[in-house]
């Protein structure tokens, strides 16, 4: 699949969360509905609810960074509201980026209970984090009365410890436990000439991620996408077409 243009509609906007941190975020919409739905004019509408998350602030990442704008087009051509926000300190979001990303794992939860409130009847929510985004979007749990899924796009295997400020055994711990939980749907996409992590690296890791001993009698999804020539940054013209690909099809 070529990247492409879904129509539709866009709306720019602030909110306050319960802690008082205001985030600025913009609610992008799809106009028609997918391909694949066949309406029921006897339900309620059914929508699906995708939240993206954007690399470190500290080294200027920000919701309208490229390769938010590309996950943004499988997700609404398979149909979901999506949300892309400005973590706290950046743009108009108020705050102070923490160095741990604790405070940024809650300001997610609160978005996510706020995201549902306003957009309702949703059956299915999808977590997208890219770079730092994606450790933030591990913190998120399974909830228990929606769908949840994670996308996790160029998790920065590499430089964990030190964007983490000497925190990364506690996101090792939770992405961990992610895998663990039976209801947990896991995507993992990494390029194997990314510039923070080597390929080596990278599929050490995942093979320790699906060894890794449970208590719990099943484990979740866990799908793993390597894509060759694909670099941290996701420049590369045919990278992105298969990641396109790969997301538009593995989406619920």
């Amino acid at each position: 699949m070529s990247l492409s243009r879904t129509s539709r509609t866009s709306r720019h906007d602030t909110v306050q969360l319960p802690s008082g941190t205001t985030l600025e975020y913009t609610h992008i919409q799809p106009t028609s509905p997918p391909l694949s739905a066949t309406p029921d004019v006897t339900e309620q509408p059914r929508r699906k609810l995708a939240i993206c998350l954007h690399p470190w602030s500290w080294l200027g990442g920000r919701m309208d960074d490229p390769v938010m704008q590309i996950l943004t087009e499988p997700l609404l051509e398979r149909g979901f509201d999506v949300i892309r926000y400005n973590s706290r300190g950046v743009g108009k979001s108020t705050g102070w980026a923490s160095l741990t990303g604790h405070r940024e794992g809650e300001d997610l939860k609160e978005l996510v209970q706020w995201a549902r409130s306003t957009i309702p009847h949703a059956t299915s929510l999808v977590l997208a984090g890219y770079s730092h985004g994606s450790l933030i979007a591990s913190l998120h749990p399974v909830l228990d009365d929606l769908a949840t899924s994670h996308i996790l796009l160029s998790y920065p295997l590499g430089p964990r410890h030190w964007l983490t400020a000497f925190h990364g055994h506690r996101y090792s711990a939770a992405l961990q436990s992610l895998i663990n939980e039976p209801r947990s749907n896991i995507l993992i996409i990494y390029g194997d000439d990314d510039n923070f992590t080597t390929a080596e690296s990278y599929d050490a890791w995942v093979a320790s991620l699906r060894d890794a001993p449970s208590t719990a009698p099943s484990r979740g999804k866990l799908e793993v996408v390597k894509v060759q020539g694909a670099s941290h940054f996701w420049r590369e013209d045919d990278a992105v077409d298969r990641l396109v690909d790969v997301v538009h099809d593995w989406l619920p």
